[in-house]
């Protein structure tokens, strides 16, 4: 996999994790344990694109 196939991975990741972490929130009792989760996972993503579009 190239570097911009990568990126693009990645970025479809984090949009599909921020939908996710919307739509747990918007639930009446939102799980969050797994809100926490989901948020670490967007963040872990988006420092692993700024480490990659820096080079």
């Amino acid at each position: 996999m190239g570097l911009a196939n990568r990126i693009d991975a990645l970025k479809n990741r984090h949009q599909e994790l921020d939908a996710a972490i919307e739509m747990e929130s918007a639930r009446v009792l939102p799980d969050e344990v797994e809100l926490h989760s989901l948020k670490k996972e967007k963040l872990r993503i988006k420092d692993e694109l700024l480490n990659l579009t820096r080079h």
